[in-house]
């Protein structure tokens, strides 16, 4: 029998409606989360209809939201979580509530700041994170001295990763490699003696900038993500926040091989920039403060060019 054109697999659909990522939502149907017409269902394979078919997750009805696409400047000292137990600020209340369940595409540390994108858009948060999209990341870092070229050759061909911070000691060990990345020097910080390096990479491994850094020897001071899949936040103090407009989304979209959900295809009214309060006290760079930058260059990525 040939399926519905609006059947579409239950994890999906969970995706599309914000319930979360597709991932996460393949962890409640396993988990025996989700029902479907009253009955639960565990098995993955299993297809609904959006127009006939009732959904629950633990008992509560699931009905499809407004896609939304925000793109916020993280700043230092707030996690990418929905919540924290040690109760850190988190990225979701510098938002607020945007009428959808939305969630963070990815993560960066507690102490990284930059570009962080936000929705509720499971399927294209599940393109963006998935390894074999490649996703351009670039990074503006402040290492400790000076950097010698066998470093930065080292770097763009790729290194062995340290073990995470957080891996068990008992476990078994397994090599890390990151793949080949693009480094350029930018130059003394005019902070001491200091380095600025710009590096692009398509990986999302843990901590994995501080990892390759700190395998040839150079220690993190600073670390700033400038874009991500094209996006930028120019013009976007710490702590602020703007939906995409239309074109930044087409791009995205473009970059991740998904096209734009049937039920939102005539849908896409998005708005400019966002005013909201100011971030909060010491959200800010120091370097912002005193006026300081990294060295310009001419085709810096921080304008959202690709090296």
């Amino acid at each position: 029998m040939k399926s519905s054109p609006n059947e579409m697999r239950l994890q999906r659909f969970l995706a599309q409606a914000g319930v979360a990522s597709r991932r996460h939502a393949e962890e409640l149907i396993l988990d025996g989360k989700v029902s479907v017409n009253g009955r639960v269902v565990t098995e993955l394979g299993t297809k609904v209809d959006a127009r006939k078919d009732r959904v629950e997750v633990e008992g509560r009805p699931v009905a499809q939201e407004p896609l939304r696409y925000i793109l916020i400047h993280k700043p230092r000292g707030t996690v990418t979580t929905a919540s924290d137990p040690e109760g850190r600020p988190t990225v979701m209340e510098l938002v607020g509530d945007r009428g959808a369940r939305l969630f963070p595409v990815g993560r960066l540390d507690f102490n990284t700041e930059g570009v962080l994108l936000l929705t509720n858009d499971g399927d294209l948060a599940h393109a963006l994170m998935h390894p074999s999209g490649e996703i351009d990341k670039t990074y503006h870092l402040k290492v400790r001295g000076d950097v010698t070229n066998e470093q930065l050759s080292q770097l763009r061909r790729g290194v062995v990763l340290p073990p995470r911070p957080d891996a068990d000691p008992d476990a078994p060990e397994r090599e890390e490699r990151s793949g080949p990345a693009e480094v350029t020097n930018l130059g003394s910080s005019g902070e001491g003696n200091n380095t600025w390096l710009e590096i692009t990479i398509h990986e999302g491994r843990n901590r994995q900038i501080h990892r390759m850094c700190e395998a040839v020897g150079l220690m993190v001071a600073k670390l700033k993500r400038v874009v991500y899949a094209g996006l930028t936040v120019e013009g976007l103090r710490p702590g602020h926040w703007r939906h995409l407009t239309e074109e930044e989304l087409t791009g995205v979209r473009a970059l991740a091989k998904v096209k734009p959900p049937p039920r939102h295809r005539e849908q896409a009214k998005l708005r400019g920039a966002a005013p909201r309060p100011a971030p909060r006290p010491g959200s800010d760079r120091p370097a912002q403060r005193s006026g300081k930058r990294p060295p310009q260059r001419r085709s810096s990525s921080s304008r959202g060019r690709r090296l």
